[in-house]
């Protein structure tokens, strides 16, 4: 955690409004306490061409395991889909007692990129969120709806809401940022690729530079310590984001997707990352433990890889939920996260349906942190 927050300089400065590290905020780990996941419930056919009709039942399975531990709010298009969702839970013997329903229009699902980042203030017992600018990758046209995300549960929550944004190449302009394309520790430091935030492929942000993200993340984040890595997995449609190989499981612990065969497209980049984390050291300069993970055998469809990858968990209160493809490697990686979770029940889902979308389990929620009662 940061024990100070530096003067603003005149890169994320904007009128006289303080920053969210200036007011105590901070980005929390996703195994602190969750208040609920908010997560949209699927419908755009074209994100699964010829395989839609699985996936709403792999998300009566997320709901069901999720809301054993805090409540589930899913965003639903509008009355019908409601009803679609609400029958489709029930057909899967899914309580939904702890389930709740907003009626807003949504692109696609992936609410870990669309949904807001929320934030938490520990000295002032306060919830809040950053709502950074969404271009659905900066390769995807529809995303308007998406892109509202964030205003609309903000408003719904009657939270504080911050938006980033930045001077760069002349004009002052938002911010963006997809929540899969970081994760943190809750302390202080940040992972994050060099493929996803600073590649002029899929470029997000034209024109600003690593130390002016690393400042952003400071001041928005609660963040003094980011580490880059290199390149993501092969088929990762969003270019490098971070949940799909590596993930903090621990305040200085680490998992670290691996590919041992090889001639395999992950063998090299996988491989660089690890020689990468195992010299990185956490906000305090202590060194990261550096788990590896196993990758399953590729997967492809209509001769197309996808980015199959069981670091695509997502830890909820009462559970990890992993993704699992009918590999041998599945037990594997299962009881690696039981080992580094011994105090939630780690489950694997079956996802050789669901990752046609090119997403998997975290890709699909995002955790609204719980606040605790400030002591006096």
């Amino acid at each position: 955690m940061i024990s100070s927050v530096p003067s603003v300089s005149s890169v994320v400065k904007r009128s006289e409004q303080p920053t969210p590290a200036a007011l105590g905020y901070r980005l929390p780990a996703e195994w602190e306490p969750h208040a609920a996941t908010w997560l949209a419930w699927p419908h755009n056919r074209a994100d699964w061409p010829g395989k839609f009709q699985p996936i709403p039942w792999v998300y009566a399975d997320i709901v069901r395991y999720i809301a054993r531990g805090e409540r589930v709010s899913i965003v639903v298009n509008d009355p019908a889909h409601q009803r679609s969702a609400e029958r489709t839970l029930k057909q899967a013997n899914v309580s939904q007692e702890n389930v709740g329903f907003s009626r807003w229009k949504t692109d696609r699902v992936w609410t870990r990129d669309s949904g807001p980042i929320f934030l938490v203030s520990d000295r002032e017992a306060k919830l809040a969120a950053t709502h950074w600018q969404f271009n659905a990758w900066a390769k995807y046209r529809n995303y308007k709806n998406d892109g509202r995300l964030p205003q609309l549960i903000t408003r719904k929550l009657q939270i504080r809401s911050f938006q980033p944004e930045i001077t760069a190449e002349g004009r002052r302009r938002r911010l963006v940022l997809e929540g899969g394309s970081i994760d943190v520790n809750g302390r202080g430091t940040l992972l994050t690729s060099e493929e996803c935030l600073l590649s002029d492929v899929q470029q997000r942000n034209p024109g600003v530079s690593r130390e002016q993200l690393e400042e952003l993340f400071l001041h928005f984040l609660g963040i003094s310590k980011t580490i880059w890595l290199g390149k993501g997995i092969a088929g990762d449609d969003t270019h490098g984001h971070i949940d799909d190989f590596a993930r903090f499981v621990a305040a200085n612990k680490v998992v670290l997707a691996v590919e041992n065969r090889g001639t395999d497209a992950n063998f090299a980049p996988l491989r660089e990352n690890l020689r990468i984390l195992k010299a990185a050291t956490d906000q305090d300069g202590r060194p990261l433990e550096v788990v590896e993970l196993p990758l399953p055998s590729p997967v492809s469809f209509r001769g197309q890889r996808l980015p199959a990858s069981y670091a695509n968990f997502y830890i909820a209160n009462a559970a990890v939920l992993v993704p699992t493809f009918n590999d041998p490697n599945d037990r594997t990686a299962l009881n690696i996260l039981a080992d580094l979770f011994p105090d939630r029940e780690v489950i694997g889902i079956y996802c050789g349906d669901f990752i046609w979308g090119l997403g998997a389990i975290h890709c699909a929620t995002q955790q609204q942190p719980a606040v605790r009662a400030r002591i006096r």
